[in-house]
């Protein structure tokens, strides 16, 4: 009887390939070819993912040679039928001009509970082996996945969404609409706050706001460079590039009216405005700095504080053009141009994105 369903299989009689595997399987469902042809009517179907498990365990558990070379061919049939699958809807997602800007996929953080079986989705829709996508997928914070054009990430993003893998994805064109505001000092503060800052146009102005306007605060350390001399091990004298100290930022987002305010600690001028800080002249910068943060908190208790940069710095330094794409809006004084500065306005941008995405429910 087996040789009448692969003589159907060959006539693409499928209806009457499976009349003869239901007997089939009533009589011998343990018997190899039985199940070689019920994956290949599975395959037929488009029932891929039956198909898929019955092929890989024959290879598993059957020595015949004739029916594991079948198996593979079988495998490489689904591989190639997704593939193709992938690179049709990944075009139509490109069709769109807006499709085609620069964007980023960013994977959020899964307990270590869901991480197995989500590992596992992982390693499937990117095309990855398990061990590594268990490394991709992040347990604290944000992970910047992939940079490139956001109609490919929109592709990939709603797919792992759909696996309950949490990603979300944005353009850098998003991110660089939103304006930063740079605080001088705080003018005046009661329910509503007034700041003294500067535009993008470094022109100086004021600007008032409702505490309840705030809506997130990114806190981040940039590290300063300086070269110095030191001897390497040979004992001959170098230069090194090292962090020497870092600049301490935190950001206000206030989405309603599409803006940041930025202040950071070199930056401001704590002998003026609101008295928040007693002394502040005689103090350190840090003592004045971690008083003005805890001022900043203690008028937005319902505020979340995302604080975790650093961590998220890792993961995107190295994509040095994408980077490249970005406007910082930071001000240091620096020898020559670091990366740190756009991840950071990428970190807070992010944020303020998702935000924004949340409120409006998408």
């Amino acid at each position: 009887m087996i040789e009448q369903v692969a003589i159907a299989f060959e006539r693409k009689d499928y209806q009457t390939a499976a009349k003869l595997l239901k007997q089939l399987l009533a009589e011998s469902p343990e018997n190899p070819w039985v199940q070689f042809y019920l994956a290949r009517l599975h395959e037929v179907s488009q029932k891929r993912q039956d198909a898929e498990k019955i092929y890989r365990q024959l290879l598993r558990d059957t020595t015949n040679t004739k029916i594991v070379t079948q198996a593979r061919q079988g495998l490489r049939r689904l591989q190639e039928l997704e593939q193709e699958e992938r690179q049709r809807a990944i075009s139509q997602a490109m069709a769109q001009a807006s499709n085609t800007e620069l964007g980023v996929l960013v994977l959020e953080p899964l307990s270590n509970e869901l991480k197995t079986e989500a590992s596992r989705k992982f390693a499937q829709i990117m095309q990855l082996d398990p061990y590594t996508a268990r490394l991709m997928l992040p347990s604290r914070g944000w992970r910047l996945y992939r940079s490139g054009q956001v109609g490919e990430l929109k592709f990939y993003g709603e797919q792992l969404q759909q696996a309950s893998i949490p990603c979300f994805w944005t353009t850098i064109a998003q991110i660089q609409q939103i304006q930063v505001f740079q605080v001088k000092y705080f003018l005046e503060s009661a329910q509503q706050a007034t700041v003294v800052c500067c535009n993008q146009l470094n022109q100086l102005g004021s600007l008032t706001f409702d505490w309840l306007e705030v809506k997130a605060q990114v806190i981040g350390l940039l590290p300063i460079f300086e070269e110095v001399v030191d001897r390497d091990v040979r004992g001959k004298l170098e230069r090194k590039t090292q962090i020497q100290d870092y600049a301490q930022f935190c950001d206000l987002h206030l989405p309603g009216r599409r803006c940041i305010l930025r202040l950071y600690d070199n930056g401001y001028d704590f002998q003026q405005g609101v008295k928040i800080i007693t002394q502040a002249s005689q103090n350190t910068i840090r003592i004045n700095w971690n008083s003005l943060l805890s001022w900043v908190e203690q008028q937005l208790p319902q505020v979340k504080i995302w604080s975790d940069f650093t961590p998220f710095a890792d993961t995107v330094l190295e994509q040095t053009e994408m980077l490249g794409q970005i406007q910082s809006h930071i001000h240091l004084l620096r020898r020559e141009q670091t990366n740190w500065d756009p991840a950071f306005h990428l970190y807070s941008g992010l944020v303020f994105v998702k935000d924004v995405m949340m409120s409006n429910g998408l």
